[in-house]
């Protein structure tokens, strides 16, 4: 198709972006086959872009072939969806059973446990994005169940994001979904207490990681590396975690990746007692209020998975407006230039703090 670079101006209006435009940025601020909107303009004038490569062909031809493409990727990406939807919720369903024999005493049964988890890592590390769904699917009555399956999610998800081999992220996968296991043992009554723990109950609660290491420390499927990473799971880099205080140098690399792994969902989820957060704000409660408590290249891992947002995805606001992401900042990426998709107008949420992503709108 042939195609011309022009000094853009309102005469463009509907004509098609013929390639990527970068601005001194590792993504693109507008994206091929963008329609030249009043609102891109602006996007243009503030990074002061000067000419732009147009399609000669006719716009509303562009514009119906331009549509019909991302109606096919709607249609495939909601296929996937409740495949991997059903998938999860069976997952769940059967971590439940185990975790309720565990409460009879039963062992844990490592080979069935790989088969709860496994298939559905290869799932999620072929689309991270199905790493946005979880705290979707989860409840405040079955949260202890959800959480372990997501756990062992999230921590391969960030073990591939680290660079570790397939081996290694798999392990991580069933250390993160056994890492709470020790649950089993604390009493139901504390478990599923709505109201503030008093302390008998949390000291309760945080043996937990100590029963989890007792239920899998003979499991000779299970590395040494990763038993270690699960009984370590609660402690922080700066000695304020438990159940032995541990400081930087004593914690294994892998229980940080669990760590973040466990906090993140924990804290996105809705559970009894609070609401769900947006995992962009997660993210960055995470990065800033938690400084010092976790391996900050996890952290960054998280963040760049999180963040990972293409111009032009929708995005919903804390104030519910929906909106169209235009340009990501590099040095606030949890904070997007967005272009609200009611009225047009272009916010940049690095400056105005009032405002931030709640979710991904997927459909």
């Amino acid at each position: 198709m042939d195609a011309s670079y022009v000094q853009v101006d309102e005469s463009y209006l509907g004509k098609i972006v013929a390639e990527d435009i970068f601005a001194n940025t590792r993504r693109p601020i507008v994206t091929k086959n963008s329609i030249i909107t009043p609102e891109l303009l602006h996007v243009l004038k503030v990074f002061q872009v000067q000419k732009v490569l147009i399609l000669k062909e006719n716009r509303i031809e562009n514009e119906k072939t331009t549509q019909e493409n991302l109606n096919k990727v709607d249609d495939t990406y909601n296929i996937i969806e409740d495949t991997f939807k059903t998938h999860y919720l069976e997952a769940v369903s059967q971590f439940k059973k185990e975790f309720t024999s565990w409460q009879s005493l039963a062992k844990v049964d490592i080979v069935k446990i790989r088969g709860i988890i496994l298939p559905l890592v290869e799932e999620i590390l072929s689309d991270r994005t199905r790493l946005f769904d979880l705290n979707q699917y989860s409840n405040p009555i079955e949260y202890t169940y959800h959480h372990s399956i997501a756990t062992g999610l999230i921590s391969a998800v960030l073990a591939q994001k680290l660079g570790y081999d397939k081996g290694t992220t798999l392990q991580m996968a069933i250390a993160g979904t056994l890492a709470d296991s020790g649950m089993s043992k604390i009493p139901p009554r504390i478990i599923e207490k709505k109201g503030a723990l008093i302390q008998s109950e949390f000291t309760e609660i945080r043996k937990h990681p100590v029963y989890s290491y007792q239920m899998v420390k003979d499991l000779p499927a299970l590395k040494d590396n990763m038993k270690k990473a699960i009984i370590e799971h609660h402690e922080r880099l700066d000695g304020s975690g438990y159940p032995r205080g541990l400081k930087i140098d004593n914690i294994s690399p892998f229980s940080q990746i669990i760590a973040v792994a466990d906090t993140f969902h924990a804290m996105t989820s809705e559970r009894s007692y609070r609401a769900k957060e947006s995992p962009f704000k997660v993210v960055e409660l995470i990065k800033e209020n938690e400084f010092g408590k976790f391996d900050i290249r996890v952290v960054q891992a998280l963040m760049s998975i999180v963040v990972d947002l293409p111009i032009g995805m929708k995005v919903e606001l804390s104030n519910l407006e929906r909106a169209e992401v235009m340009f990501i900042n590099k040095y606030s990426p949890t904070r997007p230039l967005v272009k609200l998709l009611k009225t047009g107008e272009i916010i940049d949420l690095s400056t105005d703090r009032n405002l931030y992503i709640i979710k991904i709108i997927t459909n």
